[in-house]
């Protein structure tokens, strides 16, 4: 199960707008900062203008006229965002408004508040004043300032279009990583659905190259390349191992007639007719071997059987049941069966070699007095259980028994090629299933799962064979 936050497409597509939203905000700040930064500029310009008028005045008409200067402009201000105010050298306030100021040398500036008017349209209410004190020779202070009130209006404007931009950002951000996530979901869908289909068993298969020789366009030539010698190699060893089983097949077949003539001539002893008899059976399992592997290696170099005729594998499950309960009977062990129709599709002789090759290995190691279950219940799978009450399988071997010619230890003096389970997997493999070794204590459950095909039936039902 995919966790989004986990996905490297959902990842990929926060990591692009968050990039894109990191440099909006940047941008934007660095505009804010920008605007704001020449807007104050131009206000102390402004003051600075208005303060050397100011002592223009002071200069050509003394003290006197800069006070009428200053009261003149106050009862009728050009400005109304101007701030005028003259502070006697024991800090009073003799024109205007202003707040306490401490007594200094040179000109300086200052930023107070003072409360202010709701501007109707946008409802900002600036109380910034940027003033510029200027000490004046008779000991007094000439403050001259300017509300900021326009400033902050087009700065607030500044800053709720800014937000509104950023929530068009998010969106867009959102987007341009959902577009990207896409499409290299979609150039790397290519690649996940051909190694898929390749480990399927379609080996034939080759990622589609659009020539464009991008990143992706390179990784797909060297998968397909990757996938050449893969098959390349796997052809090899099929080739080499039905030419072996076909060119050795030939000489154990006349051999083993030619051991068979001798066993049945009539000067042989009773001791040379014994040994001949091993001859001929350990010819017959080198044989029996031989065959085995030429169907393993037919079986794995078939395509997938997804598109096979539909049968009905309780069917098959039952005449292999059939096939496999007197030799059941004969070792004291019984099969109990429990079918539902199940439909899959398939190649019906191979389905049976893995039906008989299971039960085989069930009988095979299951204790006198004991039972092989099988069953097989059809949900949204079909589900075939192989149940013995044997020694089973340790843990550590249920993935090495599946390797060609591998047996355990403690089954070595038994028959067999050790190709049964392989073969197994093979056919599993083939018709788009899994199967699994299960302990079952005592004893080992091997549980093989097929899709099913169109139409499958559920309907469970109960058949014991005796």
């Amino acid at each position: 199960m995919t966790r989004p936050l986990r996905s490297t497409s959902t990842r990929l597509a926060m990591t692009v707008m968050g990039a894109f939203l990191l440099a909006f905000v940047l941008l934007g700040t660095g505009v804010y900062v920008a605007v704001s930064t020449l807007l104050l500029q131009d206000a102390r310009e402004l003051v600075r203008t208005d303060a050397a008028g100011l002592m223009q005045v002071e200069r050509d008409g003394g003290r006197a006229a800069l006070v009428q200067e200053l009261r003149d402009r106050l009862e009728a201000p050009d400005d109304p965002d101007a701030v005028y105010a003259l502070i006697a050298a024991n800090g009073q306030v003799e024109v205007g408004q202003a707040p306490a100021v401490r007594a200094g040398h040179g000109v300086r500036w200052t930023t107070f508040e003072v409360a202010g008017d709701a501007v109707p349209d946008d409802g900002v209410q600036s109380r910034r004043v940027l003033a510029q004190l200027q000490p004046l020779p008779s000991g007094d202070t000439l403050l001259t300032g300017l509300r900021l009130q326009s400033q902050d209006r087009f700065l607030a404007l500044m800053l709720r279009t800014a937000l509104v931009a950023l929530a068009v950002a998010a969106t867009l951000g959102a987007l341009a990583g959902w577009l990207t996530s896409r499409w290299v979901s979609h150039r790397l869908s290519h690649l996940d659905r051909t190694a898929a289909r390749v480990g399927g068993g379609e080996l034939g298969l080759r990622v589609p190259l659009d020539g464009s020789g991008d990143a992706f366009d390179r990784l797909g030539r060297r998968f397909n390349a990757m996938l050449d010698r893969i098959e390349e190699l796997l052809g090899g060893v099929r080739h080499a191992t039905d030419h072996i089983a076909h060119d050795l097949r030939t000489p154990l077949t006349r051999l083993r007639n030619r051991l068979e003539d001798l066993r049945h001539r009539n000067g042989a002893t009773p001791a040379q007719r014994a040994a001949l008899d091993g001859a001929v059976q350990e010819t017959d399992q080198l044989l029996t071997t031989f065959g085995a592997l030429l169907r393993l290696a037919r079986i794995e170099a078939q395509p997938p059987s997804g598109e096979g005729p539909e049968l009905d594998l309780s069917a098959l499950v039952a005449d292999a049941a059939e096939l496999y309960t007197p030799i059941g009977a004969e070792r004291g062990v019984r099969v109990a069966l429990s079918l539902s129709p199940a439909l899959v599709h398939g190649d019906r002789d191979q389905l049976f070699q893995m039906l008989v090759n299971l039960l085989d290995n069930a009988l095979k190691h299951a204790p006198e007095g004991t039972q092989v279950g099988l069953s097989l219940h059809a949900g949204e799978a079909a589900v075939l259980c192989v149940d013995d009450a044997g020694p089973g399988i340790p843990e550590a071997d249920r993935e090495r028994v599946f390797d060609r010619f591998q047996r355990l230890e403690a089954h070595r003096g038994t028959s067999g090629s050790g190709l049964g389970l392989s073969l197994v997997r093979a056919i599993v493999h083939r018709h788009g299933g899994r199967i699994e070794l299960i302990e079952r204590a005592p004893g080992l459950r091997v549980q093989v799962t097929l899709p099913l095909g169109s139409g499958a039936g559920r309907i469970a039902r109960a058949e014991p064979l005796e």
